[in-house]
C-alpha cells in the first residue's frame, strides 16, 4: 500500500472501475444477454426516465451513434420504448418498459453481490464509507 498517495486518483478510480465492469459482466449481464452499456442505459433510463438518445450518450460517455444502437437494441428485446414522433423536435424520450423495469429489479441483487465480492477485502464499514466518498465527491 506504500506509495498510494503519489497514483493518479483517475487510475485507482479505472482499476476499480474496470474490475467491478468484469465481475458485473461475468456474473449478471452475460446470463441475461445483456451487454454493459445496455445495462447502464436502462439504468440511467430508471432514474430519469424520457431522456432523449443525446442526453444518454453524454451521461455514459459514449457516441449517440453508440448510443442509438444500444436504445435499438433494447427496443428490439421490449426493454425500452420511444415513440415514432414528437409533436417538437427531433429527440424521442426513451422510457423503460414495463419488462425493462422487472428486468433491471432482478439484476439489482447480482449487481450487489458483484460489487461484494470487488470489495471483498474491505470491511463492511469500509464500504460504506468507500460509498460515502464517492457520493460526496461524485
Amino acid at each position: 500500500m506504500e506509495g498510494l498517495e503519489e497514483r493518479p486518483l483517475g487510475y485507482l478510480l479505472y482499476r476499480v472501475a474496470a474490475a467491478l465492469r468484469s465481475e458485473v459482466v461475468a456474473t449478471a449481464l452475460d446470463p441475461l444477454e445483456l451487454t454493459f452499456p445496455q445495462y447502464l442505459c436502462m439504468r440511467l433510463l430508471s432514474q430519469s426516465p424520457g431522456r432523449s438518445n443525446a442526453q444518454l450518450a453524454r451521461d455514459a460517455t459514449v457516441s449517440p451513434q453508440a448510443m442509438n444502437k444500444v436504445i435499438r437494441e433494447l427496443q428490439d428485446r421490449a426493454l425500452v420504448t420511444r415513440p415514432t414522433s414528437v409533436p417538437t423536435g427531433r429527440s424521442l424520450p426513451a422510457t423503460l418498459t414495463r419488462e425493462g423495469l422487472a428486468l433491471l429489479e432482478r439484476l439489482d441483487p447480482l449487481v450487489l453481490a458483484a460489487e461484494s465480492h470487488v470489495l471483498a477485502k474491505l470491511s463492511a464499514e469500509d464500504r460504506r464509507e468507500f460509498r460515502r466518498l464517492l457520493a460526496a465527491v461524485g
